[in-house]
């Protein structure tokens, strides 16, 4: 009898962990509805603060200027025009420029991926002789400025050393250096730390070589850290400003992230409203993709028990 006491106790424990408020004054129904009340204004907080710029502007891409400029805040007083989309999309070139950042985000994102699982499967699953020395240089670039590293890098890709091959105003310029993320090869490479060993044993056992483990074995496993390092390199590249500015000097290359600042004293409020959101939309929607990629590939328990 006391046993079963016991497990029931353990068993209610476990189903209602500890919080700041107990169970038995989340039963009474002042504290539950506060709760909730509390719970719910903190929610909506949270959209308006996150959400709230984001649907302002989505409102004013397609309100006219003078509607946006005399009530900001007010929800379309003489209408909504969706052409304002289309005429941001043409007469200011703004689909040459999207198609640059695409490319340019595209070329970003398969350097960082290489990099990051080559570098981080090399210091977590080879392990070479001086590994903790690698991985300690490797953190240490992290306290390193990026803005101290600028000048190196420019003069760097200006005269590439021994090839001696200039990169400016070739999307090369852009890609190689986005490669170059301490953050991501550590971030990887703490992943591959924590995947079951006892896989990766026995497929040195069966006889898979280091590309062999690395293309069949981890790379299938490692799908919820690539999708965490793809939000982070297309983000990143999309909304990076200085250094395409730096080596894309030339007007037909240069990624919307460059060419909206030099368009905005030109062109209408309306028009570059627009030209802002159809900016803001990829990046949205790759995060929302690539959400659901490593939400839907985190369970490797099933490799095990195989």
């Amino acid at each position: 009898m006391k046993s079963r006491l016991l497990t029931r106790r353990r068993a209610s424990v476990q189903n209602n962990p500890r919080g700041i408020v107990s169970i038995a004054d989340w039963r009474r129904p002042r504290t539950r509805w506060a709760l909730r009340l509390i719970q719910g204004a903190t929610l909506i907080l949270l959209l308006l603060l996150g959400l709230g710029p984001i649907l302002w502007l989505a409102k004013s891409a397609i309100t006219p200027t003078q509607d946006t400029l005399r009530t900001p805040m007010a929800l379309w007083p003489h209408g909504f025009d969706l052409s304002f989309l289309a005429t941001a999309w043409t007469r200011t070139h703004i689909d040459r420029y999207f198609l640059n950042t695409v490319w340019i985000a595209v070329g970003s994102w398969i350097v960082q991926i290489v990099v990051a699982t080559t570098g981080g499967y090399a210091l977590s699953v080879l392990k070479p002789r001086f590994s903790r020395v690698l991985t300690g240089l490797v953190l240490a670039t992290l306290f390193v400025p990026s803005i101290v590293l600028l000048v190196p890098l420019y003069l760097t890709v200006v005269d590439m050393p021994v090839v001696h091959i200039r990169m400016i105003d070739t999307y090369w310029a852009v890609w190689l250096p986005a490669g170059a993320s301490a953050f991501n090869v550590l971030l990887v490479k703490r992943f591959f730390d924590n995947l079951p060993r006892e896989i990766i044993e026995a497929a040195q056992v069966d006889g898979a070589g280091p590309f062999r483990l690395f293309w069949s074995i981890i790379l299938p496993m490692s799908r919820p850290i690539i999708g965490v390092v793809s939000v982070f390199a297309v983000i990143g590249t999309w909304k990076d400003y200085l250094w395409p500015l730096l080596v894309l000097p030339d007007p037909n290359i240069q990624p919307l992230s460059v060419r909206l600042p030099t368009l905005q004293p030109t062109t209408e409020l309306d028009i570059f409203l627009a030209a802002l959101l159809i900016a803001s939309i990829i990046p949205i929607i790759m995060f929302l993709i690539f959400q659901r990629m490593f939400l839907q590939g985190g369970d490797i328990s099933g490799a095990i028990k195989g």
